[in-house]
């Protein structure tokens, strides 16, 4: 898997608990609905590896979101093991992780490498009523939004609206 893919992956993992009709929505609560997404994401589909899963989501949300310290993820890492694996290409790290830990502990992984490579790219999409993530790609890094087209549409018209009502003559 590339790294594309794994900050992908941990994206659509950060974004299964989206606000639907005023209400968050937990798409990984139903067990065969987390069984399938787990499975097209390369997992087990186990009810152990999806528990470990949704702490792990939860979690970083938490640490994206800014509240709670990067330090808070520390348990979702207990008892794994890295190895030194030696190619022509260097030194590579091959991670021990019980099976049902090891979508959870990626995901763990993919966030720390991001934070690493691209740091501040990761972050919760500006509209308030919205829970997604989003990691900004951007030469400029001024992405604000999940998606221009639904959050980016609809706070530029609220500006606009807000705009245009404080502009208008009291009558």
């Amino acid at each position: 898997m590339t790294d594309r893919e794994r900050q992908d992956a941990l994206l659509e993992l950060l974004n299964t608990t989206p606000v639907e009709g005023g209400a968050v929505q937990d798409r990984l609560a139903d067990p065969e609905v987390a069984r399938l997404w787990q499975r097209a994401h390369g997992g087990l589909g186990t009810a152990e590896e999806r528990r470990h899963l949704v702490r792990a989501r939860d979690a970083l949300q938490d640490v994206v979101r800014g509240g709670d310290p990067a330090s808070s993820l520390t348990p979702l890492l207990k008892d794994v093991i890295a190895h030194p694996r030696l190619d022509p290409g260097g030194v590579s790290w091959e991670l021990d992780v019980p099976a049902d830990r090891r979508m959870a502990v990626d995901a763990v992984m993919t966030w720390s490498a991001l934070q690493e490579t691209m740091p501040g790219r990761l972050r919760p999409c500006a509209n308030a009523d919205c829970r997604r993530f989003l990691v900004d790609r951007s030469k400029t890094n001024r992405a604000r939004w999940c998606s221009m087209a639904v959050c980016g549409n609809r706070m530029k018209a609220r500006r606009h609206y807000q705009r245009t009502r404080d502009a208008a003559p009291a009558d």
